[in-house]
């Protein structure tokens, strides 16, 4: 059954027979040959009941698998792709090849790299290279995404980046109070952010907190835009912070409600406008998307407002769970809507392993 006819090929020795009559498997040859000796079929007329194959068998250039689907298929072996398992035909060993498995491209940071003047490093080089050198320098960019994926962890990575250069940065609190923030990134291995919050490079500023007397004062439903703002602004040129985060941005609307939509699009553009005026100041805003929603923010203008939104979610690729990066839009940067399969490694942040096609 191994023998093509109209060929004149073996499959099971894996080349050309002139004469099938005296086949070479029924030659005798030496022990590195991969036919059997002529012995090996004299023991089935003399009665006995073993035979001792040689120990080494050739391998042949390809021989017929039958794959976990059932089907045939003709693999040629290579030396870095076979292994040994025994076939069972005639108890005879030989060396079958494994389809070798995919090699996924691991990113190579270049050891140096310069950041333009314009621009500020996320805190991920690759992704900083993907931007042309970053986020640009006092522009609003908006990290979207459902719960889970990494939002919290992308915006500190962005702050702590900016504190070992240097740059002071302010995160503005929303929905986790400060202290549970700091337990929870010392044990994801960042532990010199309150070295950065001691030394001034860090504030953590809790808007509850910070706005409870305000709310309290003047019985309002929620709180006026500028009262917000001046609030922010103020702390900004108080810490002559460069970097800011606002994490999640929907919350800080105190009594806006998802029927308000014109009040809250007016906040966010004076909001914006406000902090985009100073020139010195990047802003990123986080979004919270519902789950199975396709919208990229609450009220539909932050997208508008932002000069970059990258797009963080979970996919299930072949039955593997990869979290993946959009790059949505980037204004005045030189790239094109793409995905990315990324990891949140612990002590490092969001770490990009490379671009998602070459994990399909």
């Amino acid at each position: 059954m191994f023998y093509a006819k109209s060929s004149r090929y073996c499959l099971k020795l894996g080349q050309h027979v002139d004469d099938p009559g005296n086949p070479p498997c029924l030659k005798a040859r030496n022990q590195t040959g991969y036919a059997r000796p002529a012995e090996a079929y004299a023991h089935r007329r003399s009665g006995q009941t073993s035979y001792t194959q040689p120990s080494t068998v050739r391998v042949p250039e390809a021989v017929p698998v039958t794959t976990g689907m059932g089907t045939q298929q003709l693999l040629a072996p290579t030396a870095q792709t076979v292994q040994a398992y025994v076939d069972y035909y005639e108890g005879t060993q030989v060396a079958y090849p494994v389809p070798p498995q995919p090699v996924i491209p691991q990113y190579q940071p270049p050891v140096q790299y310069q950041v333009p003047s314009d621009r500020v490093s996320t805190g991920n080089l690759y992704l900083d290279r993907l931007l042309g050198g970053g986020f640009l320098r006092g522009k609003t960019y908006l990290v979207a995404g459902e719960t889970g994926c990494g939002k919290t962890i992308f915006s500190i990575q962005f702050l702590r980046a900016g504190a070992q250069l240097g740059e002071p940065g302010i995160y503005v609190a929303i929905d986790e109070p400060t202290d549970q923030l700091l337990r929870g990134l010392e044990r994801f291995g960042w532990g010199d952010i309150r070295a950065y919050t001691s030394g001034g490079l860090l504030r953590f500023l809790d808007m509850r907190t910070h706005f409870s007397k305000i709310y309290m004062r003047d019985l309002r439903k929620h709180i006026e835009p500028r009262y917000v703002i001046e609030s922010i602004l103020k702390e900004i040129k108080r810490t002559n912070a460069k970097r800011l985060v606002i994490d999640p941005i929907a919350p800080l609307i105190y009594g806006g409600s998802k029927d308000d939509v014109l009040y809250a699009r007016e906040f966010l553009r004076e909001m914006v406008f406000a902090l985009e005026k100073l020139g010195t100041v990047t802003t990123v805003m986080t979004s919270e998307i519902p789950t199975g929603s396709k919208q990229l923010s609450r009220f539909g203008v932050e997208e508008f407002l932002a000069s970059g939104i990258i797009v963080l979610s979970i996919e299930e690729i072949r039955g593997q769970i990869y979290r993946v990066m959009f790059i949505r839009k980037a204004r005045w940067s030189p790239v094109k809507p793409s995905k990315y399969v990324f990891e949140i490694v612990e002590g490092q942040g969001v770490v990009i392993r490379g671009p998602l096609v070459d994990f399909m």
